[in-house]
C-alpha cells in the first residue's frame, strides 16, 4: 500500500515490529482485527535484504572484523566486540544519527528496520517458573508480579509450537520444559562435562541449550524449515531456521489481508481523550519527509522494545498524565534490569584430538539455575540465581556464545582446529532498583526534534556478590572435570551489554506501585497495552524473549475478548 494512501483509522495499532510485534500483529488480524504495524525503521525483506546470508570472512578487505569506520560511526553499538562486524553492523543503529546520553554506561544495542531486533537475537529460550514470578513477594523486592507461571503456561506452549524451539526436558521446577523439537547434540568435551556434573553433583546439571531453531518438521510462515547449522543468524536466517518476525508472524499477518505496514514512522506519542479515559490513537513522524501524521484505533500494543516504549509513554502528556501516561506511580522509567555476564571460566581439555563435529551448531551448552531454589542452595551473600551458557569447540569456545567476542585467534581457528577447549560464562538475574532508570532530556533533541534518552543505571551489591559464585561454581566444575589450566575470568560489564533491557513500566497490582496490570494494560488507560521488556517485573535469569512472545499473546487475546465485550 503506498504510504501516501495509508488510511488513518484503524480496529488496532501496533508499535515496533520484532519479538513482541510481530505477535501483536499476528493474533490482532488473525482475529479480525485491522491493524495498522508502525516501525521507525526502514523496511526489510525476508530473503531479498539479507545482503550479507552467504559472506566469508575473505569477502571483506579486512576480513570479518569491526572497522576503524565501524567503531566511528557505531561506538556505543561496537562496545559488545560482536554487533557490528562487517556481515552485520547494517542491522544496527548508526550512534551519530541515533543518541543517546550515559550518566552511567548502558550498552543500548538497537536495530531500528522491519523484523528489529528479531533478526539478531541470540535465541535462546527458556520460560519463567513460580520461583521467578513469586520472588519479588517472598523477599520483599520491589512489587510482586500480578501473575503467576499457572497464568502464562498455556500460552508459552502456544507461542513455542509456532516458533519451534528445540531443547532436551528436564524436569526441573525452576526451569519448566516447553514444547520442545528434537534437540541438538552436545560434542564430545560438553558431553565430558556433563558426565562429571552428573557424578559429582545433585544440584545441579548440564543440557543443551534451548534455541528457536527447527531441528525438525516446517513451521508457518514464510517457507521456513530446518536449521542448516550455517551459524550466520545474525545475517538473517533465508531457510527461517530460526523464528524471526520476518520469516514467521509478519508473513502470516500479511496473509490474512487485515496488515498495513508502514516502516520510517516515529511513534512518539499515545493521544488521550480524557472524557472516555481511552487512547484515540497515535502521534508519527515520517522518518524521511519528518511529516507529522496522525493515526486512530481502539487499541493500541507498544511493542518498540522497553526504552522506546518507555519514552513514548513518557511523552504521552495530558491533564490526566502530566508526567507521562500510566505514570501514576511514578514509576514510569525506573526499575531498568538487564542481565550481568561476562563472568565465569575457560579450561583445556586433553585427550580428544582424534575427535571433531561437523556444521556449525548455533547453540552451546547450558547449565540451568542452582543457587536459592530452597534447602542447600541457598546463599547468605546474594539473593537470586544465575545459570550458564557456553560449549566446547576445536579453536575460540566463545564462538558458542553470541554475547561474547570471536577472539584474536579468529584465522588460525579457520585454518587449524587446534585443541579442545571450553567455557563457562555466566548469566545472572539483576534485581530491579527503583533508582536504575532512563529519563528524557528535553535539551538535547534529536534531528525530529524529539527528547533524546539518558540512562543512569548499574549492578549493585547484590549482583557483585553474585559474580563472584559465578567465577568460582565456573572454575571448581572445570577443574573437577579434570582439565587443564583452568582460568577464571570477569570481563568488564555494564547494563546494555546483555541486550535483555526491561523493567521500565512494571506490571503490579496496584496503579500507586506500578505502570501495567495482569494483563499489559496501562492503569488508567485499558486499551493501551505494552508487552515488551518494559513489562517485566523482576528480570530472572533466563533470556526474555519467549516470555515476551507469552505475554503478548496473551495480552492479545484479552484484548480481542474485551472489544467483544465493548470494554475497551
Amino acid at each position: 500500500m503506498s504510504l501516501k494512501n495509508t488510511p488513518t483509522e484503524f480496529d488496532a495499532i501496533v508499535v515496533g515490529t520484532g519479538i513482541s510485534g510481530g505477535w501483536a500483529a499476528k493474533e490482532l488480524t488473525e482475529k479480525g482485527l485491522k491493524t495498522l504495524v508502525l516501525e521507525r525503521g526502514r523496511d526489510v525483506k525476508h530473503i531479498d535484504d539479507y545482503t550479507t546470508m552467504n559472506n566469508d570472512p575473505w569477502d571483506y578487505p579486512a576480513g570479518e572484523v569491526i572497522t576503524q569506520e565501524a567503531r566511528e560511526r557505531q561506538p556505543k553499538q561496537s562496545r559488545t566486540g560482536y554487533t557490528t562486524t562487517e556481515s552485520r553492523k547494517h542491522f544496527f543503529v548508526d550512534d551519530i544519527d541515533h543518541p543517546y546520553n550515559e550518566d552511567k554506561q548502558f550498552d543500548w544495542c538497537r536495530g531500528y528496520h522491519v523484523g528489529g531486533r528479531s533478526i539478531m537475537w541470540g535465541r535462546q529460550s527458556y520460560r519463567l517458573s513460580n520461583f521467578d514470578f513469586e520472588a519479588n513477594a517472598k523477599e520483599g523486592i520491589a512489587v510482586d508480579w500480578p501473575i503467576r507461571y499457572e497464568d502464562l503456561a498455556p500460552w508459552y506452549s502456544y507461542v513455542e509450537k509456532h516458533a519451534g524451539i528445540s531443547g532436551e526436558a528436564l524436569g526441573l521446577p525452576q526451569l519448566p520444559d516447553s514444547e520442545f523439537l528434537k534437540p541438538m547434540e552436545l560434542n564430545c568435551v560438553e558431553k565430558e562435562l556433563k558426565n562429571s556434573i552428573a557424578s559429582n553433583y545433585t544440584d545441579r546439571l548440564l543440557t543443551i541449550g534451548r534455541t528457536a531453531h527447527l531441528t525438525e518438521g516446517t513451521k508457518p510462515g514464510a517457507g521456513r524449515i530446518n536449521c542448516q547449522y550455517r551459524n550466520r543468524c545474525m545475517r538473517g536466517c533465508p531457510f527461517g531456521g530460526y523464528f524471526s518476525s520476518l520469516s514467521s508472524t509478519l508473513p502470516m499477518a500479511e496473509a490474512t489481508g487485515n496488515m498495513t505496514l508502514r516502516p520510517n514512522s516515529i511513534v512518539h506519542e499515545v493521544m488521550y481523550d480524557a472524557d472516555t479515559k481511552r487512547a484515540t490513537g497515535v502521534r508519527v513522524i515520517d522518518r524521511v519527509t519528518k511529516e507529522t501524521l496522525e493515526f486512530k484505533a481502539k487499541v493500541i500494543f507498544l511493542c518498540a522494545s522497553a526504552v522506546a516504549s518507555t519514552a513514548i509513554l513518557m511523552q504521552s502528556k495530558s491533564e490526566a498524565f502530566p508526567n507521562g501516561m500510566g505514570n501514576t506511580s511514578g514509576e514510569l522509567g525506573h526499575n531498568l534490569m538487564d542481565h550481568h555476564f561476562k563472568v565465569g571460566a575457560s579450561a583445556e581439555v586433553e585427550g580428544f584430538d582424534d575427535q571433531y563435529f561437523t556444521g556449525r551448531r548455533p547453540n552451546g551448552l547450558y547449565i540451568p539455575r542452582f543457587r536459592n531454589i530452597g534447602g542447600a542452595t541457598d546463599q547468605k551473600n546474594f539473593l537470586r540465581g544465575y545459570g550458564y551458557q557456553g560449549g566446547g569447540n576445536r579453536g575460540s569456545w566463545t564462538e558458542t556464545v553470541k554475547e561474547m567476542s570471536y577472539g584474536a585467534e579468529f584465522k588460525n581457528s579457520i585454518l587449524n582446529p587446534g585443541g579442545w577447549t571450553i567455557g563457562l560464562n555466566g548469566f545472572g538475574e539483576t534485581l530491579p532498583y527503583h533508582e536504575n532508570r532512563m529519563y528524557l532530556n528535553y535539551d538535547k533533541l534529536d534531528q525530529w526534534g524529539l527528547p533524546t534518552v539518558t540512562f543512569d543505571a548499574e549492578i549493585k551489591e547484590n549482583e557483585l556478590a553474585m559474580r563472584v559464585d559465578m567465577k568460582q561454581q565456573a572454575i571448581e566444575m572445570l577443574e573437577t572435570a579434570g582439565f587443564k589450566n583452568v582460568q577464571g575470568f570477569e570481563d568488564d560489564y555494564h547494563l546494555g551489554l546483555g541486550i535483555h533491557e526491561m523493567g521500565t513500566a512494571r506490571m503490579g497490582h496496584d496503579p500507586k506501585t506500578s505502570v501495567l496490570n495482569k494483563n499489559n494494560q496501562v492503569h488508567g488507560v485499558p486499551n493501551v497495552f505494552v508487552t515488551d521488556g518494559a513489562c517485566m517485573t523482576s528480570a530472572a535469569n533466563q533470556n526474555p524473549s519467549l516470555t515476551y512472545m507469552a505475554l503478548t499473546a496473551r495480552a492479545a487475546n484479552f484484548a480481542v475478548e474485551e472489544l467483544k465485550k465493548m470494554n475497551l
